[in-house]
């Protein structure tokens, strides 16, 4: 953050914003009619395409989510409709509360917009169209994105960088990696793991402090010993426990357990 507001050069080629800068780029995207899309990508990580092509009719707001069978394509300026990427792409990914309001809203509006523009508005099924209701270009999507981003004072990340947030914000929240791979639709948990290495180490320290976290202690221990102090064991008073000596030492073979024996 610090080297962009200096030099104005983007640090490295993918990056994701903090929660607080997400939801300072939301803020700012509230009142523009493209802020519901944003605020999918946000919150469940679709991809530009998937966004743009998701169908009203695969909108489940009473079962807490959307199915995704098709995306808006972009070959040079023209575009076109298509399956996701993978077969894995095709899939329903829940959503929270929230985001079903924020669709529900969206919805009544633009049933509004139909009824208000009659014969002239162009019926395709899409939740998130042009005025009237003709497919978005993704590349005018990703200018919109841009300025936003610009106007909310935010470093530059790409659109697609949206979805890697999305799904860095849910490892840092604790969300386990197989239900993020699921979010994301990718085809192996291999691939979800290698893209998000790099939160890993932070997703285990949180890890680690919640578990601390959880166990009722009484007293606080001091740490170190006053000059001239004797010696003594560091947790209790008690001397320090040794282990009995093995009366009877065995030594086990190394075995070659392969694949099935590892942990």
């Amino acid at each position: 953050m610090l080297q962009w507001q200096r030099t104005g050069a983007i640090p490295c080629p993918v990056m994701v914003w903090t929660p607080e800068q997400t939801g300072r780029f939301l803020d700012v995207a509230i009142n523009h009619p493209l802020y519901p899309l944003f605020h999918l990508i946000a919150h469940i990580g679709l991809r530009r395409g998937e966004a743009c092509g998701l169908r009203r009719s695969e909108i489940g707001l009473a079962a807490g989510e959307v199915r995704i069978s098709n995306q808006i394509v972009q070959w040079g300026w023209e575009t076109g409709e298509s399956s996701p990427k993978t077969d894995e792409s095709v899939n329903a990914v829940a959503i929270d509360q929230d985001t079903a309001l924020v669709l529900a809203q969206h919805l009544a509006v633009q049933d509004a917009d139909r009824a208000r523009l009659g014969s002239q508005w162009k019926e395709h099924d899409l939740a998130f169209t042009q005025w009237d209701g003709s497919p978005l270009h993704p590349a005018h999507v990703t200018d919109v994105f841009y300025e936003l981003s610009r106007q909310a004072g935010l470093p530059p990340i790409r659109l697609h960088d949206l979805r890697h947030g999305a799904a860095t914000l849910a490892l840092a929240a604790g969300v386990e990696m197989k239900v993020v791979q699921r979010m994301l639709r990718h085809s192996s948990i291999t691939v979800t793991s290698d893209t998000y290495t790099t939160v890993l180490p932070q997703v285990a320290f949180a890890a680690a402090e919640a578990t601390a976290a959880i166990i009722p202690r009484q007293s606080a221990r001091s740490l170190g010993l006053a000059s001239g102090s004797p010696t003594t064991t560091m947790d209790s008073p008690e001397p320090e426990e040794t282990p009995p000596e093995n009366q009877n030492p065995q030594v086990d073979e190394t075995q070659d357990l392969g694949s099935e024996g590892a942990p």
